[in-house]
């Protein structure tokens, strides 16, 4: 079950270097999109029964991001529709793919209230992903009434400010995944370099969190757990599209996690996953697949030497 935002993705890229201040050569692309659903229809492409709880509105960008979801596998019989508008993520890349600004208009995922979470469905779900797009109150019911591992995406670090006051020992996250400047807004401490990472990471990890994955971008990630720290390295890409990396990293991590690996394959996984993703012109790459993801770990996992 996954339960956070959805909406439209306005996605421009620039065909030179962007210029600020003045109008750019590009291409634009529109495609349903939101961290949630993102999240929710990889690991559907990824062959997991997945059902997607989120407001949007009942216009007809909201009609197509429910249409599209529900066609690429999700269950979104859960999704409310509300008389406000659906919400938009609006994306600028440069000529080389990389993100240069975004703004999110998520009023409408903001919105949803405790009365709309479907806790029957919810507790009867074998993991739960939350993310930060969520009202804080809908986030602090979940976690306290959920009994199965609860996964959190921040989103941003504006957004990993409201998560402070409720992450403690009573609600034991199972995952979060900040990168370092969502870490720094949810500790209030520097992470900036590894050591400052690390720190900051187990000041999380005293509050109850059992994993903290700090992505990196392209310099990867590093998973950190009271048993210590993994480091995962990106796999080298040439980017296509950045939108969506995050979410398919998170995707392949569950996806991994239910079929029962370990966390330091499932990270892996996660890591393969985003590749996939950052080498596609598409915020979700339609042909993901398990599949993929084992051909880029053996193309490109480093082998361990034994001991």
């Amino acid at each position: 079950m996954v339960i956070g935002g959805a909406n439209l993705d306005v996605v421009a890229r620039s065909t030179r270097p962007v210029q600020g201040a003045t109008s750019n050569p590009g291409r634009t692309t529109t495609t349903p999109g939101g961290v949630g659903r993102n999240i929710a229809e990889n690991l559907a492409r990824l062959g997991v029964r997945v059902a997607l709880v989120a407001a949007i509105g009942t216009d007809e960008i909201g009609d197509r991001v429910l249409r599209q979801t529900a066609e690429a596998g999700v269950d979104v019989s859960p999704v409310v529709r509300t008389d406000s508008a659906t919400g938009t993520y609006t994306a600028v890349l440069d000529h080389d793919g990389e993100l240069v600004v975004s703004v999110a208009d998520m009023t409408t995922a903001e919105q949803m209230v405790v009365d709309d979470l479907p806790m029957p469905v919810i507790t009867g779900a074998r993991m739960l992903v939350l993310d930060g797009n969520l009202p804080t109150p809908v986030i602090q019911h979940v976690l306290s009434q959920a009994d199965v591992p609860v996964l959190l995406d921040p989103v941003s670090a504006p957004k990993a400010r409201r998560l402070v006051g409720i992450l403690d020992a009573r609600h034991r996250l199972h995952t979060i995944t900040p990168d370092r400047h969502e870490l720094a807004a949810l500790t209030g401490e520097p992470a900036d370099t590894p050591t400052q990472i690390g720190y900051a990471a187990r000041a999380l990890l005293e509050r109850g969190v059992q994993r903290v994955w700090v992505r990196q971008g392209m310099s990867g990630s590093t998973l950190i757990t009271r048993d210590g720290e993994i480091r995962i390295p990106a796999v080298p890409a040439e980017p296509v599209n950045v939108t969506g990396a995050g979410d398919a990293m998170l995707a392949g991590y569950v996806h991994s996690l239910l079929a029962g690996r370990g966390d330091e394959d499932a990270a892996h996984d996660g890591a393969a996953a985003a590749y996939l993703t950052i080498t596609s012109p598409h915020t979700v790459r339609p042909d993901l697949s398990p599949q993929a993801i084992a051909r880029v770990r053996a193309s490109h996992t480093p082998r361990k030497d034994p001991v």
